[in-house]
């Protein structure tokens, strides 16, 4: 029999809470005036084109530019002028734009030297990023930036005026607010001098997207990163909850005289492979050839076509393998380049929980398989004050055993000020060919909004109704979220619902037919001189989730503060509160199963970090308490090292202790990936997996030697082992499944190059 157990809150925790309330509301620091006079740079038309070697000073094309200086802190000490002083250059010469910056340093020497791989992050470096607000919309975005050994760092900004860096730096399966996957193709030159170190950036406009007009003014702000002193500073200043992606707040860009772009670009890719399947009776190497393209053409400077033929995307790292003690879904975010640029734009619902539309249901079968896609077509952009997206997909069959399939997507967005904005979006999923089923079909309505109240309120949420032939139930799904974040913490409350028939044909569910609350009282107090003390962060988080029929199937109340010391280390020291109502028995390891019924238990957590400037790099998870009525000791150790900006290895380990009442067991997820930077565009790759609870583990080897981003030539290595006899060949334990080793060679034609 399922019983109803109510969740108290200990009073210790609440009164957690109201400290956390208290700090949050009292000793607020005066606003800073953040709309009003903001900095402005003018954008310089060059008589010639920089030479990109990493000297400004001397180059006679940024002889008459006037630069831009005087950045401000947000750490160690907000609201400071930056240690060191920063000179930012901006030109245009036909058709790219350009950047010249000067990094004074008075030690050289010190500078902290970190990964060249692109897209590296620049957090554990001394580095430079800035970001692009085209639209002058305040609310997207382009980020690009480098550290000291010349990486390439690129992102882009969709739906979002920037967040307080509580959360992740990125966004989920569709990509809406920073989407550090999205690639695109600049160059980057640094070079380190007696003052300090510089960087050359040159950005072609056709990389970018803007309006129409000949003469623009866009929004622009300059990040700094001093990583020995743990400093972090801006040109147009911020309050210390907000990062780069603030654009509301972001200084101007004006003089820009933008030339009308013709773009028209032509990604042909041939590819050879072998593989060796061990899991059939007479194992032989099946060799393979094959071709495809990728098309990418301007209709207007802010609307782009985007087309694929004969889709391939061998060149992506594999997923990280993840351990599921639990009874839902596991979540996997998008990493394939063709589904990244703009993706921000199809996204509505709840990141990781309830996506509306998630690309990875393209070409990815349940069982984690490729499906080939055939190709597609994708238009995305802006139409006078409004934001299209239109994305249409074809997957083959696989054998008699999965159908051909059709996808749609069609968004319509409508941005207006303070951080607002309203849309519709519309999918459409059906089989085709031989193999379809008259009733094979699924369509989801959507239609999402966001309203920024004042300087710091946001309310969010989304309505959506899907129509699946066998499902006459109720269909519908919704979430509502208000937010309020200033300089002293982080106020939020959440609800969502799942009705029991709701089914997003080319979604994401973790969970169906339920009703969620979330609150997060989240405070930052910074001490005058406490013990060498950065921050203090004491929050309090609650997740309550319960069937439609009342049943609480989830409860979560997690209390904790992060001791954060001036010298970058820092501990995280929590206590949980869990509830678990499990409505039907579930096997939650082989031969462990947990039985209906309801679960209370509390759980500590800490966390201890080493600064991320450190060559060597320790971190390290605890989690120890009750487990579905047993216990749990969880550990998660991590540790990185470099050598120099050419070697970084990481090495982490998942381990799980788990005693119940059906029985004992252990899981252990162990991944270690290593990298060798040969020149920022060269690199040869590793990552190593094994998961003991599938018993399984894989390797994949990636070199790639890029000509422009996503283009060039791939060497790609898998293999796929187990440590069970489940193959047909098995000898001996350790068999593997699959082997394969793939080549690929894309060029990038630029039609009007």
């Amino acid at each position: 029999m399922i019983t109803r157990v109510a969740f108290s809150v200990p009073a210790w925790a609440r009164r957690t809470a109201t400290l956390a309330i208290c700090l949050f509301l009292t000793g607020v620091h005066p606003a800073f005036s953040q709309v009003a006079n903001r900095p402005e740079a003018q954008a310089v038309t060059l008589p010639a084109a920089p030479v990109l070697d990493g000297i400004v000073e001397g180059d006679a094309a940024w002889e008459r530019v006037p630069y831009v200086n005087g950045f401000t802190q947000t750490t160690p000490f907000d609201g400071q002028p930056a240690s060191y002083d920063t000179f930012v250059r901006v030109g245009v010469f036909g058709s790219t734009l350009y950047l010249g910056v000067i990094l004074l340093d008075p030690d050289p020497s010190a500078l902290i030297v970190s990964d060249r791989r692109r897209d590296a992050s620049l957090g554990d470096s001394d580095s430079f990023r800035f970001i692009l607000d085209t639209f002058s919309d305040q609310q997207n975005g382009f980020v690009f930036g480098t550290n000291v050994a010349g990486a390439e760092y690129d992102a882009q900004l969709i739906g979002s005026s920037g967040g307080t860096g509580f959360g992740g730096r990125m966004s989920g399966g569709s990509g809406g607010g920073l989407n550090v996957n999205w690639d695109a193709s600049w160059d980057v030159v640094t070079r380190v001098t007696e003052h300090g170190w510089v960087a050359e950036f040159a950005i072609p406009f056709t990389t970018l997207r803007f309006p129409k007009d000949a003469l623009q003014t866009w929004g622009i702000n300059f990040e700094r990163t001093i990583r020995r002193h743990n400093e972090t500073a801006f040109w147009a200043p911020l309050e210390r909850q907000f990062s780069l992606t603030r654009v509301t707040h972001a200084g101007t860009l004006s003089n820009l005289q933008v030339p009308v772009p013709r773009n028209l670009k032509v990604l042909p890719y041939a590819l050879s492979s072998a593989q060796h399947d061990y899991t059939v009776a007479s194992p032989e190497t099946d060799l393979g050839a094959d071709f495809g393209a990728d098309l990418k053409y301007s209709i207007t400077p802010s609307l782009t076509l985007d087309a694929t033929l004969n889709t391939d995307f061998a060149q992506v790292e594999v997923d990280e393998q993840q351990v599921n003690l639990d009874r839902f879904s596991l979540f996997f975010p998008e990493k394939r380049p063709f589904f990244l640029e703009n993706a921000g734009l199809f996204s509505v619902g709840e990141s990781g929980e309830t996506e509306v539309f998630f690309s990875r249901r393209i070409g990815i079968a349940e069982d984690g398989s490729t499906v080939p896609i055939l190709g597609g077509v994708r238009m995305t952009g802006s139409v006078g004050a409004w934001k299209v997206g239109l994305l249409e997909m074809q997957t083959e069959s696989v054998g008699s055993l999965l159908a051909a399939s059709n996808f749609g997507v069609a968004r319509l967005l409508r941005e207006m000020k303070n951080r607002s904005a309203v849309g519709v979006l519309f999918t459409n999923r059906m089989d085709t060919g031989e193999l379809a089923a008259n009733d094979a079909w699924n369509r989801v309505y959507a239609v999402d909004g966001r309203w920024g109240i004042g300087e710091y309120g946001t309310i969010s949420g989304f309505y959506a109704r899907s129509d699946t032939p066998g499902l006459d139930g109720n269909a519908q799904a919704g979430h509502l979220m208000a937010s309020y974040s200033n300089e002293r913490g982080i106020l939020s409350f959440g609800y969502t619902e799942v009705a029991e028939d709701f089914n997003p044909g080319i979604g994401f569910l973790r969970r169906t037919d339920y009703r969620k609350v979330s609150t997060t009282v989240f405070s930052r107090f910074r001490p005058a001189d406490f013990f060498q003390l950065q921050e203090l962060r004491p929050h309090v988080t609650y997740r309550g989730y319960w069937k439609r029929d009342g049943f609480q199937q989830t409860g979560y109340l997690h209390v904790d503060n992060h001791w954060e010391w001036r010298s970058g280390y820092e501990i995280h020291t929590g206590r949980n509160w869990t509830l678990e109502g499990v409505g039907s028995a579930f096997e939650i390891a082989d031969g462990v199963v947990v039985p209906e019924g309801s679960y209370s238990h509390a759980e500590w957590q800490m966390v201890a970090m080493m600064p991320e400037r450190s060559p060597v790099r320790f971190e390290i998870r605890l989690n120890q308490g009750g487990f579905f009525g047993g216990k749990r000791t969880a550990w998660v150790p991590e540790l990185s090292a470099r050598y120099g900006e050419k070697i970084t290895a990481e090495f982490a380990l998942g381990h799980n202790r788990v005693d119940l009442p059906g029985g004992a067991f252990i899981t252990n997820l162990f991944r270690a990936r290593a990298s060798y930077s040969f020149s920022p565009r060269i690199y040869l790759q590793a990552l190593g997996q094994y998961n003991d609870q599938s018993e399984e583990w894989s390797m994949n080897i990636r070199f790639g030697w890029l000509q422009a981003a996503n283009t060039g030539l791939f060497v790609v290595y898998n293999s796929v082992n187990r440590l069970d006899s489940l193959t047909m060949n098995d000898t001996f334990p350790g068999q593997p499944i699959v082997k394969g080793l793939t080549i690929k060679y894309a060029y990038l034609f630029d039609v009007y190059e």
